[in-house]
């Protein structure tokens, strides 16, 4: 089989990993871990080489780790407009929500107008606990 057709395949198989997890950010660890389960291994070294392509092609975004983790990788999801909104992620599980409301629009626009700041929305996250975690506490 030739090299390009493999390279295809194995970064199909990584971009069905997060495609199939897009609400949940995953490391390289766990998008490995997740591929050996599936029965098909690839090795941390061709995942991560295939991760930073679909970074590339703007298929998923990588996430910076806060608390001393790996980074994290996620499907960009077009139909949500991931590039358009902010997000929140929780400190203690990593769950990452979609912040889609019309007010941190204005937060931006006021931002932008008043700070001469211009947010990046797409790369925005405001960090906090979640309330399956809160309730934990």
């Amino acid at each position: 089989m030739p090299s390009s057709t493999y390279n295809t395949k194995q970064r199909k198989l990584v971009l069905d990993i997060l495609l199939n997890n897009k609400n949940d950010p995953l490391s390289c660890d766990e998008i490995t871990f997740m591929l050996f389960r599936a029965g098909t291994p690839v090795g941390k070294t061709t995942v991560y080489r295939q991760l930073e392509k679909l970074l590339n092609d703007g298929q998923i975004k990588k996430l910076n780790p806060h608390n001393g983790k790996s980074f994290l990788y996620q499907y960009v999801d077009k139909e949500l407009k991931c590039e358009n909104h902010m997000h929140l992620r929780c400190l203690q599980c990593g769950k990452f929500v979609h912040l889609g409301c019309d007010f941190m629009l204005e937060v931006g626009k006021h931002i932008s107008e008043h700070h001469n700041f211009t947010v990046d929305n797409s790369k925005t996250e405001i960090l906090g606990i979640c309330e399956d975690c809160s309730r934990e506490v």
